[in-house]
């Protein structure tokens, strides 16, 4: 018997052992159901918990660091090359557990010599992909991937040119979460897996790419660039962009790349960018990412916006020419602490990043516009989270905080819950001890944390521990089980109002008691206003009183998409013929809104009219929105 095989041996040995002994301290000391993120694996003091939503194993071995030569065809649209892992085999295990959709693997080897290995590409599961499992040394510290992607990759979003823009050359971004990332790179796709990366990327010369990464500011003849992201980053936040772009600085740290035609209303738009950095630095610590840029991505992008470090990624859509839609790059930025340096360690704990983030922005919102502003979307948020309560049931499980996502896929259940209630959660917490020692907190918190995983259970142990520190009192006044656990919306829920929403409530009175639209003075109106008047609105209504509205305010021509979304979704709800055409014309050039293809789906006239436009419209949209409209639309195969 060899001295290896002895190793080994202890090895197993030494593993049956402490899995015994790990066992019996959670059955002497848990008091709630254990889930897998209550089962931590610890390897060289990292906290990996098993994902139900990827294939990996990175308590066996992780990845470290991973660096990427690919080549961007926009004929055949596809991306290939090669994907180097640099992996942490710290248990000395004999394969390499990684998450595929889709990829053709050409070849992997191992090591700087690039020996051949073997692999096996597992079945494909609906909603996650197929497993890619590489055989390895218990030595190997990095495997080599030389691979290509599908056309139809889902992250991959290859936009035509007369879907952009510019209407003359053609697009391509990528959308990573939550979990789309490999369907463009082998890699362990899970929030609780940290690396760096480097990238060299060649495209048409005609084109700039850009990354959440270092970036260039202008083209090159050849084509090529080169990447680095020195900081750690979870996978859904490995992001690439490429096409006619310009860029514009915006202040020492902050800038704006979009296409020609875009590039002066987009500088415009964000021009407080780096007034909300500094605003961010001032509550909770240093911007941690070196550059903040935005990217202004085609219609097609099926979010308001992406956090990606270094490199947010936003709707066109914000462009409306008063910066009232500013709240978005607030939230955004905010993800540089929340979300992007303490991360959520699978997508059951999504709260930890969006209500974290949702509370964040919002105080960046307060320092740069005053509290008045803020105390106008808060407004907004409330009722926006009290309809989808009540849309899918006060008692449903999906409306805790912390929720279950397990066997079903995490971009088509996603909704405004763990934004909003989340938000709400942290300012019941705030009122309660005090934002005095809530900002020191949370600013302890994010600077302990920072580049690491979280759990709901963790946090909340942090917090009782660093915060409430055994003060039942205190604790009761805050509900967190209610709050964090519990179904609806707890008792506690913060007091909410604002005084510029006075006299929007009284135009809203005045019109219901039957004024006509044509006396209502709307001024000085921000977007919040306009959203905060139809939102107060009677849900029925006669086509005589729409009429009124939308002859008079002019409803249906409204620029702001935002707006007009929200008129729009109130006249289908009660099948407004009049603004049918506008209808079809929002889903055919706004790709995708879910909220206008709910109200579509509330009668059976309107839910035959969204099938057929979404028929339509559908070769435009992203994958993501596909996915949430067809499950809307009743078109899905679940």
């Amino acid at each position: 018997m060899n001295i290896t095989f002895k190793l080994k041996l202890r090895f197993i040995a030494l593993s049956i052992f402490i899995s015994i002994l790990t066992l019996s301290c959670f059955s002497g000391s848990a008091t709630k159901t254990v889930t897998h993120s209550d089962t931590p694996h610890k390897t060289n003091e990292k906290i990996f918990v098993k994902d139900a939503h990827s294939f990996s194993k990175p308590w066996e071995a992780n990845i470290e660091h991973i660096s990427l030569d690919l080549n961007i065809d926009f004929e055949e649209k596809i991306i290939s090359g090669k994907a180097i892992l640099s992996i942490n085999n710290k248990k000395a295990v004999n394969t390499l557990h990684l998450d595929s959709w889709d990829l053709k693997i050409e070849k992997i080897t191992l090591g700087k010599e690039e020996s051949p290995t073997t692999f096996e590409i597992g079945e494909f599961v609906k909603l996650h992909g197929s497993p890619l499992i590489v055989n390895i040394m218990p030595e190997t510290k990095t495997v080599n991937i030389y691979y290509a992607t599908s056309p139809s990759a889902g992250g991959l979003d290859w936009v035509a040119p007369i879907q952009t823009a510019g209407g003359v050359e053609p697009f391509m971004y990528t959308v990573a979460e939550p979990i789309l990332a490999r369907s463009w790179i082998p890699l362990q796709d899970t929030p609780g897996v940290r690396f760096s990366y480097d990238a060299t990327i060649t495209v048409p010369p005609k084109f700039l790419a850009i990354m959440s990464a270092t970036n260039p500011t202008e083209k090159n003849a050849e084509g090529v660039y080169h990447f680095e992201m020195p900081q750690k980053i979870p996978s859904y936040l490995v992001a690439l962009g490429v096409g006619d772009l310009e860029f514009r600085s915006l202040g020492p740290r902050t800038g704006i790349y979009a296409e020609p035609s875009l590039i002066a209303k987009a500088e415009y738009e964000f021009a407080d960018t780096e007034a909300m950095m500094t605003s961010a630095e001032e509550l909770y610590g240093p911007y941690r990412w070196g550059r903040y840029d935005l990217l202004i991505l085609p219609p097609s992008f099926p979010f308001g916006g992406m956090e990606n470090p270094r490199l947010t990624f936003l709707s066109p859509f914000y462009l409306v020419g008063d910066r009232s839609l500013v709240s978005v790059i607030a939230h955004e930025l905010a993800h540089s602490w929340s979300g992007n340096l303490v991360t959520n360690s699978d997508w059951n704990d999504i709260w930890l990043n969006e209500g974290f983030t949702t509370y964040f922005g919002g105080r960046i919102m307060e320092v740069v516009y005053g509290k008045s502003y803020q105390d106008m979307l808060d407004v907004v948020k409330e009722i926006d989270l009290s309809a989808t309560v009540d849309r899918i049931g006060p008692d449903n499980a999906d409306t805790r905080l912390k929720v279950n996502f397990d066997g079903r896929d995490p971009s088509g259940v996603f909704t405004n819950i763990p934004y909003y209630k989340g938000h709400f959660f942290l300012m019941a917490i705030e009122n309660a001890v005090g934002r005095e020692r809530w900002d020191a907190f949370l600013k302890d918190y994010f600077t302990v944390h920072a580049f690491g995983n979280m759990t709901t259970e963790r946090f909340l142990k942090y917090m009782d521990e660093n915060l409430i520190m055994g003060n039942e009192e205190l604790a009761d006044i805050i509900q967190i089980d209610d709050w964090v656990y519990g179904e609806g919306i707890p008792t506690n829920f913060p007091e909410l109002h604002s005084s510029e929403f006075d006299i929007v409530d009284e135009a809203v009175n005045n019109w219901k008691t039957g004024s006509s639209a044509s006396e209502i003075s709307t001024e000085g109106w921000t977007t919040h206003h306009w959203i905060y008047f139809i939102k107060q609105l009677p849900k029925k209504i006669s086509t005589a009183r729409l009429d009124d509205l939308n002859k008079n305010l002019n409803l249906n021509n409204n620029k702001n998409h935002r707006i007009l979304r929200i008129w729009l979704a109130l006249a289908m709800e009660n099948h407004y013929e009049p603004s049918f055409d506008m209808t079809e014309r929002f889903l055919m050039e706004k790709y995708g809104s879910t909220g206008l293809y709910r109200a579509l789906a509330k009668t059976p006239e309107g839910l035959e009219m969204g099938r057929k436009i979404y028929e339509k419209a559908k070769p435009m949209y992203h994958h993501l929105s596909r996915t949430r409209v067809e499950v809307i639309l009743g078109l899905d195969e679940n």
